[in-house]
């Protein structure tokens, strides 16, 4: 679609949206008018940023924990000072580990930013298959109306590629498997999405973000990760500005929430054309016997981990 100069957010504001069962049911028209209108949103959400460029957040890495920040700007320095950045990261369970990744005293700001992308009133899609509420929203240009606000994605560009990628080669052996990315928000809310069955991830590394404020507190919603190796069920529960990292072939589950909301990011990295490391497919059922074995790469230096991919980005979605 055409847009005038500074006339794309009105536009895109006088769109009429797929309906909700139409976008449930993945009806070919949704595509249509997500690809049809691409161009239009994209620039909505720069004329967006731009209207609001002195109330506006420009989300960056200093709404991030500043001990993972500093271990994390080291370690690209020098790549061999990367135990420091393994050290914050607590082991769950084999390839599962969490950190405090949001700066507590930050956070408040960035949620306000994320308040403020959802009264826009542009046009986002939300993940399909997961209940379409105020906080669900596609955050990769790979997927069809995407978060495409410009400060965004580049906040978003250098948490994969600075934070998340390196460090899931230095603790999930990703390293061949890790050149794409996807993302997407969720929110946890009693009366809509309740749970997630045991499933794996269509994808190499997963790093799901907990972005409640410390006075937003919920009861359930607490995540089971099976350990393969003692055939143990281990159950965590997601903390303000924490994340949890874990390759995606560890089976996972999400318990009920009972009261409350838990809002969460949601960002994945897999190789090119969706490859992922052998024995890691995505298994929408009950818990599996045994670890899906992991062919990485052997001997990959921490230069290697400390590096990013050259290749383009490719048009594959995992949804």
């Amino acid at each position: 679609m055409m847009t005038t100069d500074n006339n794309a957010l009105a536009q895109a504001r006088a769109l009429t949206l797929p309906s909700r069962e139409a976008m449930l049911n993945r009806e070919p028209s949704v595509s249509r008018f997500w690809n049809t209108n691409r161009t239009l949103l994209e620039d909505a959400w720069a004329e967006w940023e731009i209207e609001n460029k002195d109330s506006l957040l420009v989300p960056d890495d200093s709404l991030l924990d500043p001990r993972l920040r500093k271990a994390i700007n080291e370690a690209w320095e020098n790549p061999e000072k990367e135990n420091a950045v393994a050290d914050l990261w607590e082991e769950i369970i084999p390839g599962v580990y969490s950190v405090q990744f949001f700066d507590l005293e930050r956070l408040a700001e960035f949620r306000k930013y994320l308040e403020a992308v959802a009264n826009s009133q542009i046009p986002a899609r939300p993940p399909y298959g997961i209940q379409l509420n105020r906080f669900g929203v596609m955050l990769d240009p790979r997927s069809e109306g995407h978060l495409a606000a410009p400060n965004f994605q580049a906040f978003y560009n250098d948490i994969m590629d600075r934070y998340m990628r390196p460090v899931a080669r230095l603790l999930l052996g990703t390293y061949g498997y890790d050149n794409q990315t996807f993302g997407f928000s969720i929110q946890y809310n009693p009366d809509k999405d309740k749970d997630l069955h045991a499933h794996t991830d269509a994808s190499a590394a997963t790093l799901n973000i907990n972005i409640n404020l410390p006075d937003e507190k919920f009861t359930g919603s607490q995540v089971d990760f099976h350990d393969n190796t003692t055939g143990k069920t281990v159950q965590t529960v997601f903390e303000p500005g924490k994340a949890i990292i874990h390759r995606g072939s560890v089976p996972h589950a999400t318990h009920p929430i009972t009261s409350g909301q838990r809002s969460n990011l949601v960002v994945w990295l897999y190789g090119d054309r969706m490859q992922i490391p052998r024995g890691g497919a995505s298994s929408y059922g009950s818990f599996g016997d045994s670890e899906p074995s992991v062919n990485a790469p052997e001997n990959v230096t921490a230069r290697e981990r400390w590096s990013v991919p050259e290749g383009a980005k490719d048009s594959y979605a995992p949804f």
